[in-house]
């Protein structure tokens, strides 16, 4: 199944685990690793997740505060956010329109 994400997902990615590998060495690495397991959970089966809004599906990680937003369009799926639990929970809706 195709994978993409939207450049503000990849951004949030990219910002989560230089933070967490400013902190511990070796943790941003680990960020990913959880981030990858529920990623290839996604792929595993799509739809098992919840719809959070109209078509848009939410997987949390497992180790982090964070949770991934995706849609499951015909073409494969869509990861529009990368976001963290305590952040705003409307900041992202912006991308529901993309």
């Amino acid at each position: 199944m195709r994978l993409t994400y939207h450049p503000e997902a990849e951004a949030e990615i990219v910002q989560a685990a230089a933070y967490y590998e400013k902190q511990v060495k070796g943790l941003g690495s680990r960020f990913l690793s959880d981030l990858e397991a529920t990623i290839a959970s996604i792929v595993e089966a799509p739809l098992r997740w919840p719809l959070v809004e109209a078509d848009v599906r939410r997987c949390s990680l497992r180790r982090f505060p964070y949770a991934v937003y995706y849609r499951v369009p015909p073409a494969g799926i869509r990861i529009l956010v990368v976001k963290h639990h305590r952040r705003h929970p409307e900041y992202w809706r912006e991308r529901i329109s993309e």
